[in-house]
């Protein structure tokens, strides 16, 4: 497998890499549970000849815990592999959630007090406070989110070998 640099060493939200491989899904799916029994006390997952989720086993179960998400599909008639990197897609979803939601909120209050401030109306006093409480929230998911990376960073790197071990073997080599 080519692995850049750039894109998978930099522990980012959610690093991707593609391959394509000789094996047909079924085979590779095989390949992969094999390579998972092997390997069954340091990582745990759920494997079908489409989807494999695998999680590193640890003691302590943080909200950002990562997992490494392959899908085989069938491209231009060559079998190919896409992993990603990550939380749970319930995490991801629920941090997505909160930066639109706050993002909308800061957009709406501070809408209001420009506004107010154009129409020299005192409706809505508390408008330009409740925009920068917006700011602030956004502010913390952003670091919850870079504190759950820093604290995955070691399982984040398992993965990564995990990735490289069970696949570059069969990687499709031009």
């Amino acid at each position: 497998m080519k692995t850049e640099e750039t894109t998978i060493d930099k522990i980012r939200t959610r690093p991707r890499f593609k391959m394509f491989t000789n094996l047909t899904k079924e085979e590779y799916a095989e390949n992969l549970k094999k390579y998972l029994a092997e390997h069954n006390d340091e990582f745990s997952g759920n494997i079908n000849k489409e989807i494999a989720t695998i999680c590193v086993k640890t003691e302590d179960e943080g909200y950002w815990k990562p997992r490494l998400s392959l899908r085989v599909e069938i491209e231009d008639e060559q079998t190919a592999i896409r992993g990603i990197f990550g939380p749970s897609s319930a995490v991801w979803t629920f941090f997505m959630f909160l930066y639109f939601s706050f993002s909308i909120l800061w957009m709406v209050f501070f809408s209001m007090y420009y506004v107010e401030k154009q129409i020299n109306s005192h409706d809505f006093p508390w408008a330009l406070n409740a925009s920068f409480i917006m700011l602030v929230l956004i502010a913390i998911t952003y670091g919850a989110a870079r504190l759950g990376q820093h604290k995955a960073k070691d399982e984040m790197l398992k993965l990564r070998r995990f990735a490289e071990e069970s696949t570059s073997q069969f990687e499709k080599r031009d």
